[in-house]
């Protein structure tokens, strides 16, 4: 199973049928990920704590964490099955690889950075669905050795899946159709170029290495899910780029697929 990161990009795109990476996800099992996954781990974004921490439910709740939108954003449902035996699994291969304190939330659903994508990569919501949390005051590496611990779950059919955004500046979001400035396409361009070039190291080290990476990602939640697909996926793993477009001038929707080395 290849490991992917979906740049889930504005809420919006729930009922927002002209933002083009809704057509993208859409297509998923035609054109990305034909073989249905046995389970799938969702590295949102959205989900920030101090210690690595998973959801262990029978039924994952849809979570509305997002103000402001139009009432129709709050009256959508995605409640895929929880996967409490993947997540014990998780917590499992953290802790043998140097996670000491990994814990189980009991209550959680699935945020939006899950249930948005998933709603049209799999409408049906009958796939279970484990989320594990990101740990922002930590670095990339760090990320990419939580990914690194998780490798083995691609060989049990589990679809390991971060979510978030290529570029995350909330401060720095345009009205639709605005050009792309330059900070935003050249910091995108560098991400692209690193991943198919296989040059991970400076992804993980992106903050000083690449081109506006703190004005790309003042804050890192929505990046880190990158760091944890890409080390999932192994050493030496391939990155394609599946998708690439622009949303609110700023917000790049790039999403990326990793397939391990043979």
């Amino acid at each position: 199973m290849d490991t992917v990161y979906i740049s889930h990009g504005s809420p919006m795109m729930a009922i927002d049928e002209s933002i083009p990476a809704r057509q993208f996800l859409k297509s998923w099992q035609q054109t990305v990920l034909k073989e249905r996954p046995k389970a799938i781990l969702v590295i949102s974004g959205h989900w920030d704590t101090k210690e690595p921490t998973v959801n262990v439910v029978n039924i994952n709740d849809t979570i509305y964490d997002f103000y402001g939108f139009p009432k129709p954003m709050y009256q959508l449902k995605y409640t895929p099955p929880g996967a409490p035996q993947l997540a014990k699994r998780v917590k499992e291969l953290l802790m043998e690889n140097g996670f000491k304190h990994v814990h189980e939330d009991k209550k959680r659903g699935v945020d939006h950075g899950t249930w948005v994508p998933l709603m049209f990569m799999y409408p049906e919501a009958d796939i279970p669905v484990c989320q594990l949390s990101v740990q922002s005051d930590r670095d990339g590496t760090y990320h990419y050795n939580m990914g690194k611990a998780l490798a083995p779950l691609k060989e049990e059919g589990i679809l390991v899946m971060g979510s978030g955004a290529t570029t995350h500046n909330l401060g720095a979001m345009h009205p639709e159709g605005t050009p792309v400035p330059s900070w935003a396409s050249q910091f995108d361009t560098w991400l692209k170029n690193a991943l198919l070039e296989g040059r991970y190291e400076d992804v993980n080290h992106y903050d000083s290495r690449a081109p506006y990476g703190k004005k790309a990602h003042p804050w890192p939640d929505h990046f880190y899910p990158l760091h944890v697909a890409m080390g999932a996926a192994g050493e030496n793993a391939k990155a394609k780029l599946l998708h690439h477009s622009w949303g609110n001038g700023t917000l790049s929707y790039a999403s990326y697929k990793f397939t391990a080395a043979k």
